[in-house]
């Protein structure tokens, strides 16, 4: 977990490299530290490791997709506590809800503007401030 005053951590899951690129430069604009992963397993082992404040995750990886990942970040005790947010092109209502019954704190689409994704992650860890959590 961060202390106050050190950047928060967001750990970026996407297979595509220049979602991460971009997203890094984003966060990183608004004063978040980012660690990037392009699959599944690699987010595993860089959650563990990193041990971000939040994870962003993509749906559709080769290998392990980002069900599968979240399935196992929620059941593993060393990253059960990490909130993730879902972060995909799926627009369907299903595949929202679907990631919040897994245990996703909230579903961000792609594309995304600059100010959208800096407010989203801010409001997340706004509302996890406000409930105690992470």
């Amino acid at each position: 977990m961060s202390f106050p005053d050190s950047p928060r951590r967001v750990l970026v899951v996407d297979d595509d490299r220049e979602i991460v690129d971009m997203t890094r430069l984003i966060l990183e604009s608004g004063g978040y530290e980012v660690v990037p992963a392009h699959s599944g397993e690699e987010a595993l082992r860089r959650a563990t490791d990193a041990r971000p404040d939040l994870i962003l995750l993509d749906i559709n990886m080769p290998g392990m997709d980002g069900w599968e990942t979240l399935k196992i970040l929620k059941v593993d005790e060393a990253t059960t506590s990490i909130p993730v947010a879902m972060f995909s092109i799926k627009l369907e209502l299903r595949d929202k809800i679907l990631g919040l019954q897994q245990g996703a704190f909230d579903y961000i689409t792609k594309p995304f503007s600059v100010d959208e994704i800096l407010e989203r992650v801010r409001r997340i860890f706004e509302k996890l401030a406000e409930s105690g959590g992470h």
